[in-house]
């Protein structure tokens, strides 16, 4: 039986349209999911949207409608992104369906059955953008005065009741979690971060709000609607099910991996497991925090006017150009930077240069050569085998461990190694000369040997660039279910297709050259 896998992305805060940011994390997450189901693992892969709390409440009075009708709306242009992008999600959760309310009011009473919830006075600063509170150690003053957080957003004084969650009670627990399973929280600079935030001390949390009613309803509680964090967390159980007991709960339940911006990292790191604990509930295996992406270095915003719409870069590259650039450009887990020409240079140097060219010509010559035959495999040379011993090591060790690891930058840095490589052996053992020479059998060998290394690198660069390597995988006559790391393994595959009679058509180019816009700044 195959082994499941659970992986979430954070949810989206819908009181804007998604920007590149919120596509950089769904196509992350979509490349590990991708990735683990051709390990041939039973993967569930959730995203969805955070749809409660004061901002979404403002932000629907200040535009005229409800704060539902604003919830129905924006939910669909971040559908609308990750279906664009070709995200392969398995729930799209809203924070706003009923079931959700009543995952997050379960999750609540057994905090409260477990002598975790208090009701008291909330005084001190609040974020209405991060939907965050601030220790006063944490505010800095701004310009004129304006009281701001650590992440540079304005706070406010607020004073009301609220219920407290008891966090103090799970300081030692944390600290001990985070210090004994190195892997719960990854990178390791967010581990020591967080380390450092939970030995200064933990304050109970607040954990309702009576000032507007935009949320989960408090269960016997109903003046108090639930903090936004307790209920955006929740969905996680939400989407597998919770409070039943679902088959897809006893399944995927701890999830695998909570991929998330490094600016929720304590949201994820401290109060969930808290929250999980109080309830009784197994913690999650892994937290990762993910950088920012930024353009031309500079992080993105609306005052500067360099917020970009994902969906105007794949109108303008591609999907799959732009699922290459962002895995490859940005070492996982730090800060990136991207703009219209490193797209363009990487792209066309790396798939249309490089492995586009090295496709197009073998199957170029085997088209023209053998109309469309494939080439019989005769006896082996040194540098046959050679080249065959170097792509079977990365295909089956250097790739995938990279990509398991999540150092996405490292398996296709591997990958081009080997684009590479086959490349040079293109050109080494020249098989149009060959041709010429009537050295027919040694053209065919040397053709066969690169229309395998060909498979398999498409294969392995499927999680990545589903489309096109599935455009070029389809030329190529390979069955769909033969495109997993298991058919990597597969030493009869061409002997079959040989054998079932498949003919090449002409070849069609699947990674076309880029033009830079003439819009785009230089």
């Amino acid at each position: 039986m195959a082994e499941p896998y659970y992986i979430t992305t954070a949810i989206a805060y819908p009181n804007g349209k998604p920007h590149i940011g919120h596509a950089y994390e769904a196509i992350a997450a979509d490349v590990i999911a991708r990735f683990q189901r051709q390990q041939g693992r039973d993967v569930r892969f959730q995203t969805g949207t955070d749809e409660h709390g004061l901002k979404m409440a403002q932000k629907a009075r200040e535009l005229g409608v409800t704060p539902s009708q604003l919830c129905d709306e924006m939910s669909q242009y971040f559908i609308d992104m990750c279906d664009t992008l070709h995200v392969s999600y398995d729930v799209f959760q809203r924070t706003t369906a009923p079931r959700h309310h009543a995952a997050s009011q379960e999750l609540w009473r057994r905090m409260a059955a477990n002598g975790d919830l208090y009701l008291d006075r909330y005084e001190g600063w609040y974020s209405v953008r991060d939907e965050a509170y601030y220790e006063a150690s944490e505010v800095v003053e701004g310009e004129g005065g304006i009281k701001l957080s650590p992440q540079g957003t304005p706070v406010e004084w607020t004073v009301e009741e609220s219920w407290f969650f008891r966090l103090s009670r799970y300081q030692d627990k944390l600290l001990a979690l985070l210090r004994d399973q190195p892997g719960f929280l990854q990178p390791e600079s967010r581990r020591n971060e967080v380390i450092r935030f939970i030995e200064g001390g933990l304050r109970d949390l607040s954990v309702s709000r009576t000032s507007f009613d935009w949320g989960v309803k408090v269960p016997e509680s109903h003046n108090h609607v639930m903090y936004v964090w307790v209920d955006a967390l929740t969905n996680y159980l939400t989407g597998l099910g919770f409070p039943e007991d679902t088959t897809e709960m006893a399944k995927f339940w701890p999830a695998d991996l909570h991929l998330i911006g490094k600016d929720i990292v304590r949201f994820h790191a401290v109060y969930w497991p808290a929250f999980l604990m109080s309830a009784g509930l197994p913690l999650p295996k892994c937290v990762f925090g993910h950088g920012f992406l930024l353009h031309r270095g500079e992080k993105m915003s609306k005052s500067l006017g360099n917020v970009v719409d994902p969906l105007e870069l794949v109108a303008r590259f591609g999907v799959d150009s732009l699922r290459y650039f962002l895995m490859r450009e940005v070492s996982f887990g730090q800060d990136g930077s991207y703009s219209a020409e490193a797209i363009v240079t990487r792209c066309n140097a790396e798939l249309a240069n490089s492995f586009g060219n090295l496709a197009q010509r073998v199957l170029s010559q085997i088209f023209k050569n053998l109309d469309g035959r494939l080439p019989e495999q005769g006896e082996l040379t040194e540098l046959d085998n050679e080249l065959g011993r170097s792509l079977h090591q990365a295909m089956h060790g250097t790739v995938p461990e990279a990509m398991a690891g999540l150092n996405f930058s490292v398996a296709i840095e591997e990958w081009m190694s080997q684009v590479f490589a086959c490349n040079q052996f293109v050109d080494s053992q020249a098989p149009w000369a060959l041709k010429k020479q009537g050295e027919l059998a040694r053209m065919e060998t040397v053709l066969a040997v690169l229309f395998q290394c060909i498979r398999n690198l498409a294969i392995a660069i499927r999680p990545i660039i589903p489309t096109s390597a599935d455009k070029l995988l389809d030329q190529m006559g390979i069955p769909v279910g033969e495109r997993d790391q298991a058919a990597l393994l597969d030493a009869t595959w061409y002997a079959r297709l040989t054998a079932s009679g498949f003919r090449l058509g002409q070849p069609v180019g699947v990674f076309p050259r880029l033009e830079l816009p003439v819009t785009a700044e230089h």
